[in-house]
């Protein structure tokens, strides 16, 4: 069946669909980065020091990338629509509680708990959008709702700066984990699969059908959760993640301290200039996902498709090394702008590699959680090598910069020679 061309070509249900998995993907970037943008603040009531700081931003994604293990199995067997819509609840909730904290032993604590609670969003939106999308278009559908990470990134924080100089730091993470309820009420009641939705046309069915074999119904059999271990693109795709979260967390997490301390930002100017990075970033991550869609209309690959942005963003990711030792802000601020547009170009392709290389859509969000694992490890190493890097060089960012973009090169190796052809697992063809 021909893809919709023109204006028509992102009408739909599915599009209502990822633009509801958008919001609650910067909802929960928003709780993430709340942390990061109140650090500054915090630090000065709690006594926190730089490596403590370091711990407290990245004990998060510890526990939230061991759970990528078995909330990516639940999302499989469970479904994303309870799955999802709980865990937003129960992210939410314990947002509220990190501004009651009065101590760093309970701030450490719930912030492991939030990476529990947010550990199924992710494969929770590759499952749908391998429910939702056929393969030429799960590139530009990862790259929206992926996108809302930087949107969520981006208004954290004029909107969470704005919250602190109004209620104090305390007051931010109450106000963002209301508005985590709201939504997963929101999304309980609003998603459906598609054989359960009631305003799908039976066109855009057989549209989003038209990968699956006659009838509609993939019948393959799911590899055991252990079996994908076996095949070298799982490896592949948890240590090139790893690699590009190791560079994407600084943005998440040690970018507003580095605008306040490097580089003297006040919290005016920390509202405003420091959401450029992530404005920008999100046109480019789309940008990427139209190209692999245009890559696969014009006969390339998928495995071509997805490597492109992939390997060349990583690389071009690199420019970041420069920033720490930019002569002044401005300069600094182009780097890190083009290194962040880069990194979210590259992961227009990630979250479409589950659907691609799933033995069965049994395994699809199974894969997502094991190639999440990868990215949140680096999430929980990187703040703290950051950290200590800085208390080790009296606070100069050169170094965990030098370090971020030989990460990022590694990166672009991993993905271009390790994972080997995108196809999936076992396939011969």
């Amino acid at each position: 069946m021909s893809p919709p061309s023109g204006r028509k070509a992102f009408r739909g249900t599915r599009w209502g669909i990822i633009s509801a998995v958008f919001a609650g993907t910067a909802i929960n970037y928003i709780d993430r980065a709340n942390l990061s943008i109140a650090l500054p603040y915090m630090s000065d009531d709690l006594h926190l020091t730089s490596t403590a700081s370091g711990v407290l931003l990245g004990v998060f994604s510890l526990t939230y990338a061991l759970m990528q293990f078995p909330a990516g199995w639940l999302v499989d067997k469970v479904g994303p629509r309870k799955l999802y819509g709980y865990a937003l609840i129960a992210w939410s909730l314990i947002t509220m509680l990190v501004g009651a904290a009065t101590g760093l032993v309970v701030l450490i604590l719930l912030r492991m708990l939030l990476g529990v609670g947010e550990s199924p969003a992710y494969p929770s939106s590759a499952k749908i959008v391998s429910r939702w999308f056929p393969q030429k278009e799960r590139g530009i559908a990862s790259s929206i709702f992926d996108s809302g990470a930087r949107m969520g990134s981006a208004v954290s924080l004029p909107l969470i700066t704005g919250v602190i100089a109004w209620l104090g730091w305390r007051g931010a993470f109450v106000a963002a984990g209301v508005v985590g309820l709201l939504f997963g009420v929101f999304w309980l009641w609003f998603y459906r699969d598609p054989e359960d939705h009631p305003k799908l046309s039976s066109e855009e069915r057989a549209y989003i059908q038209a990968d699956t074999p006659a009838g509609g119904q993939d019948d393959r059999q799911a590899l055991p959760w252990r079996a994908l271990f076996a095949h070298r693109a799982t490896w592949g795709m948890m240590l090139g993640f790893f690699c590009l979260s190791f560079v994407l967390y600084f943005f998440i997490t040690w970018f507003p301290s580095y605008l306040v301390n490097e580089r003297g930002f006040d919290l005016l100017k920390l509202g405003f200039f420091g959401a450029i990075p992530a404005l920008c970033a999100m046109p480019a991550q789309w940008i990427g996902g139209l190209l692999q869609g245009r890559l696969i209309a014009r006969g390339r690959s998928v495995s071509y498709a997805r490597k492109v942005p992939l390997v060349s963003g990583l690389l071009v990711a690199s420019v970041i090394v420069f920033a720490g030792s930019a002569p002044n802000a401005a300069t600094a601020l182009i780097l890190l702008t083009v290194s962040y547009c880069a990194l979210t170009f590259a992961a227009s392709s990630l979250w479409a590699l589950p659907s691609d290389v799933a033995p069965a859509p049994g395994n699809v969000a199974s894969l997502a959680g094991i190639q999440g694992f990868g990215s949140n490890f680096a999430g929980f190493l990187s703040p703290i090598v950051v950290g200590a890097l800085l208390d080790a060089g009296d606070g100069s960012y050169a170094v965990p910069l030098t370090v971020a973009g030989a990460v990022s090169v590694a990166g672009a190796l991993v993905y271009g020679l390790v994972i080997g052809r995108i196809a999936p697992l076992g396939s011969t063809k």
